[in-house]
Parts: C-alpha cells; sequence; structure tokens
C-alpha cells in the first residue's frame, strides 16, 4: 500500500468555488490538495461549460484579493443597468406586455462604490481559465482526473480513499464537487428542494449594435428569459422554458434555433447571430440540510443549488469560500484544530441563514412571476411600479445584489485574510 499523503485540507472538487477557495485557504498558509474527477485542463475547454456569471463587485473584490481578477479582467463586461419587464409569450394573439418595468443604475450608488458597476457579466470558462492560472503559480497540488472513493472521519482526521486506491487525509476535507456531492453523502447530509420543470437554455450571440453594458431581464410565463451583455458586442441568453421545449430547441436545426429565439427578441437588437454551441441546464432548488458534519464542510454547490434567475449561485459559493478560508486561516493562527467542530460551527453560523433566505427568495421571484393568473399579474405590476418609484428600494436591492450587505468575509471586502 502507497504511503497516505497528509495535507490542512481536502477540497474534493476543482471548480470554480473549490479552486477559489484553495487559492484562498493556500495564501492563509494551510496546506491544500485539490482533488477532482474531470483532467484539471477538461474544464478549460470552450465546450465544458456554456454559461456566463453575472459577478457582483464585491465578488470580484475576492477575486482580485487571491489573485485572479486581473486575468479575468479584460474578459469582464460591465453591467451599468439591468432593466427588468413583465413580458408576456410571443404571438399575434397576446396582449401587450405590462407596461411596468424595473430600471437598476449603477449611478445610484456609485457614491458608496466607487464607481463600480452592478456586476460583471464573464464567460465561465474565462473564470476557469483565471483560476486554473492562479493555482498553477500558487504551486498548489491537483490530483485530477481522481475520483473520491470514500471519506472516513476518526477523531482527528478525515481519510480520503480516490479510486485509484490512493489514501490521502486531512484535518478537514471540504466537499465543492456540486449538486451530487460524495463528500455530502458520505458525510450522511441530507439535501430538501425539487425541480421547476424547466430547463435553461443558454447560448451566446453576437449582436448587431452595442449594448451599452444594460442586462435585460423578461419574464415570460414559461420563466424569465435574460440578455446579458458581453466583451466584443456580444450577450449571452439565458431562455428558461420547460424541460420538454428546452429539448427540442436543443434538438432544432441552427434555423429554427435562430427563427424561435427572434420571435422572443423580436426587433429589440439587431442582426442577432447565435454563436457556438448551445446548452441546456436542467433547473431545480437544492439545500442541504447541514453545512458541516464531524471533520468535513460544505461550499457552493454541494451547499446549494439555486435557480439562476438572479444569476446569484456562483456569488453565494464564493462567499462561502471566503468565510470558510477566514474562518479556518485564523484557527490555524490561534493554534485551534482547524476541523474541529467548535471552528466549524463558527463557518456554519455565518453562511447558514444567508444561504437558506437567498435560496427561498429566489424560489419565491421564480414562482410569483413564471406563471400567467390574472391576480398574481396584477401585483407584479403594482410590486415592480412601486419598486422603480421608491429610490432607497431600488437602491437596496442593488447594494443586495452587489453582496455588499451582511456580515462580509474580509476577502469580499477586497482584503487579505
Amino acid at each position: 500500500m502507497a504511503d497516505t499523503r497528509s495535507y490542512d485540507v481536502i477540497i474534493a472538487g476543482a471548480g470554480l468555488a473549490g479552486a477559489a477557495f484553495g487559492l484562498a485557504a493556500a495564501q492563509g498558509g494551510l496546506k491544500v490538495v485539490l482533488v477532482d474527477p474531470q483532467p484539471f485542463d477538461a474544464q478549460l475547454a470552450p465546450s465544458f461549460d456554456g454559461r456566463s456569471t453575472a459577478i457582483a463587485f464585491s465578488t470580484f473584490r475576492m477575486l482580485d484579493a487571491i489573485g485572479v481578477g486581473a486575468g479575468m479582467r479584460p474578459h469582464a463586461c460591465r453591467m451599468d443597468r439591468i432593466l427588468v419587464t413583465d413580458g408576456r409569450r410571443p404571438g399575434a394573439a397576446s396582449r401587450a406586455a405590462s407596461p411596468a418595468f424595473l430600471r437598476f443604475d449603477a449611478d445610484e450608488i456609485g457614491d458608496r462604490t466607487d464607481g463600480e458597476p452592478l456586476g460583471y457579466m464573464v464567460e465561465n470558462r474565462r473564470i476557469r481559465v483565471a483560476l486554473a492560472a492562479a493555482v498553477a503559480a500558487a504551486g498548489i497540488e491537483v490530483r485530477a482526473p481522481a475520483a473520491v472513493a470514500g471519506v472516513e472521519v476518526g477523531p482527528a482526521v478525515s481519510r480520503v480513499t480516490l479510486a485509484d486506491g490512493a489514501v490521502i487525509e486531512a484535518p478537514l476535507t471540504v466537499g465543492a464537487e456540486g449538486r451530487n456531492s460524495p463528500v455530502r453523502r458520505a458525510a450522511g447530509i441530507e439535501t430538501v428542494g425539487w425541480g421547476y420543470g424547466q430547463s435553461g437554455v443558454v447560448a451566446t450571440v453576437s449582436l448587431g449594435r452595442d449594448h451599452g453594458n444594460v442586462a435585460h431581464e423578461y419574464f415570460l410565463p414559461s420563466g424569465p428569459f435574460a440578455i446579458l451583455p458581453l466583451t466584443e458586442r456580444r450577450a449571452s441568453l439565458v431562455w428558461t422554458e420547460t424541460t420538454r421545449r428546452a429539448e427540442a430547441l436543443r434538438a432544432a436545426s441552427d434555423e429554427a434555433f435562430q427563427s424561435h429565439l427572434m420571435r422572443r427578441f423580436g426587433d429589440f437588437l439587431d442582426d442577432v447571430t447565435v454563436v457556438g454551441p448551445r446548452f441546456i441546464y436542467p433547473l431545480s432548488l437544492q439545500l442541504a440540510e447541514a453545512l458541516t458534519a464531524p471533520r468535513i464542510a460544505l461550499i457552493g454547490d454541494a451547499a446549494h443549488g439555486v435557480h439562476p434567475v438572479a444569476g446569484q449561485g456562483l456569488n453565494m459559493g464564493l462567499k462561502d469560500a471566503a468565510a470558510l478560508a477566514e474562518v479556518l486561516i485564523e484557527a490555524l493562527r490561534l493554534g485551534e484544530d482547524i476541523g474541529a467542530e467548535t471552528v466549524l460551527d463558527r463557518y456554519a453560523r455565518w453562511r447558514r441563514f444567508d444561504n437558506a433566505a437567498l435560496a427561498a427568495g429566489f424560489d419565491g421571484f421564480v414562482r410569483l412571476f413564471s406563471n400567467d393568473l390574472p391576480p398574481v399579474r396584477l401585483a407584479r405590476t403594482l410590486g415592480i411600479a412601486a419598486v422603480n418609484r421608491i429610490p432607497a428600494l431600488r437602491r437596496a436591492f442593488m447594494h443586495e445584489a452587489g453582496g455588499a450587505t451582511g456580515d462580509l468575509p474580509r476577502l469580499l471586502r477586497g482584503e487579505a485574510v
């Protein structure tokens, strides 16, 4: 049997949240190893992840602080304004869309954000490339492809057996491998949640004219339809449909897909052309019943998978990473056992309420907007009109979306841990 290698933290999952946490922890002096079933280079392929992510301005501060922001900045498009409209299913028989709309403008909160935009749109593959470069530069060990076959927890150590028979151990194992987390299952942590019967159709389009750094969100009866600005006069579309329709769109010819797309775009933008592949992602809510177990902590989608309606899934995961790194680094400096229950409980208390509240809020938002019942539509119209007329309420929404509220980890304030 090969010798067992020892670390301070084993991180199962070298995706966005796992790699960011690894960088933050390593900067604080922790010896970490990233384990992932995918070859690390595979994550960098354009076909691996077609999504783009709205990164809150506070999250971008964290990425700067861990040495990733500079590599992403040339590919990050500012979102200076967001327009939210309550739309209707396209077609000649449809009644007109509601005249009510919400307008969020970064200039309204510029005095408190030093001129930051509401967020930045970045293609996930660009985030992955920047993270991979930073992980390599930091000399962090990556074991990939290497699947977690089992996790055993003792009084002072967690021991991870990999599919190739190798054994590694550390005071703490972090599950960051997404919604089907083997570490979460090994810890016996149950999840609650449900599917929406919807899928997100994701595509990148080139535009005939400049988008002006404006994001548009239309709420149609089948779900939200977002047009999100990217660099190089492109936009990312996140188009929510019933799962049956989404699968039909996946199989449609390029011409048919373009035709369906233009029915929803209308004459909003000129010369819209799909570039690159389409991606289909089933939508569901999943929340872990606990964030920690003996010698185990969960971050990112292993802890919470939410509807992408507000684009906050990655921001929540990176806030987890920042909070857990801060708790562990402070414990290390105090000479505490970083995997002890008292230490992990600090992380769980910090993140539990925020994660549950946001997940519930997004779920309620989806249910409010993804139906066409007249009383609900009237309530939406009145609510949208009211918020649009109350500047203080609009500013509060923008601060929340920017991740600048609550008890922020130091990294999200742009400070080193």
